[in-house]
């Protein structure tokens, strides 16, 4: 078997396999190289590890199941895991919240939200008492609702502009450096937190590539990877995954539109410059 032969292999038998809860010794083995070569190559190819690429298998089987109401206990049982702290350590490391919380969807949460005009097109804007949680670029309000239930089926949405809000809707029209007035209150893993935070240590008006952020995160073969995290991004424009371009210089995709994301991109530039 050649290099890709044996990555599809292993894929393969970890997906047919993953209620076993494989280890590294006994997925090596059906590829038939050392567990340290075995690693060192999935790695490579996918972008992460053997068993991260085993936990993601598993939390989403495990999800499927929650959302079918079904107990921690059968739940961490069906899934093969040991228990239902094994489920919550899983739950927590791959998707930054417990399995209750994923399971009622955000019920106790209380998050209020407006629209808002900006020179790049309306958006939803939402927040928490923590922070905000939402931005997205809209072709409607009724999309925009619809967006915000999509990410928090089981919150309680108030329409209500608060003084969050306000903070961060200022970084449209006035200072974009004052940081410390923008609080966030976000959801991810931690791989994606890691991202979004690097991500906002890009300079207004500049830009840096998915190799950059990868490095930046001492993960420089995860370009990939992080490209599918800044495709997640919750929070269109203070997190600025619009900063970032593929090492070519071309400008690459936008979760809102690479038109959008040109346009903000210039908007930037022509705010640093001394003419303005």
């Amino acid at each position: 078997m050649n290099d890709y032969e044996r990555i599809e292999k292993a894929i393969v038998y970890l997906k047919e396999n993953f209620r076993d809860q494989p280890d590294l010794d006994v997925v090596a083995k059906q590829v038939h190289l050392s567990p340290f070569h075995f690693q060192r190559l999935f790695k490579e190819w996918a972008g992460v590890s053997p068993k991260k690429f085993l936990q993601f298998i598993s939390v989403e089987y495990a999800k499927n199941l929650l959302k079918q109401n079904r107990s921690l206990f059968d739940v961490s049982f069906e899934t093969g895991l040991s228990g239902t702290g094994r489920l919550h350590d899983l739950f927590i490391g791959i998707e930054g919240m417990t399995p209750g919380e994923f399971k009622n969807g955000g019920e106790a949460l209380l998050i209020q939200y407006s629209f808002a005009a900006t020179p790049f097109g309306e958006i939803v804007i939402a927040s928490t008492e923590k922070g905000i949680c939402h931005i997205s670029f809209i072709k409607n309000q009724k999309e925009g609702l619809e967006n915000l239930r999509y990410f928090f089926p089981n919150a309680q949405l108030v329409k209500k502009r608060d003084h969050l809000q306000e903070d961060a809707l200022q970084f449209f029209t006035g200072d974009w450096n004052d940081l410390k007035k923008i609080k966030l209150h976000l959801k991810g893993t931690a791989f994606q937190l890691k991202v979004w935070q690097s991500l906002l240590h890009i300079p207004f008006g500049n830009m840096a590539t998915y190799g950059t952020i990868a490095g930046s995160i001492q993960n420089p073969k995860a370009s990939r990877a992080v490209g599918t995290a800044i495709g997640d991004n919750p929070v269109a424009f203070l997190i600025p995954c619009h900063r970032v371009i593929k090492s070519t210089g071309i400008i690459g995709d936008y979760h809102w539109g690479s038109h959008r994301k040109t346009a903000i991109l210039g908007w930037e530039a022509a705010k640093l410059s001394p003419e303005n």
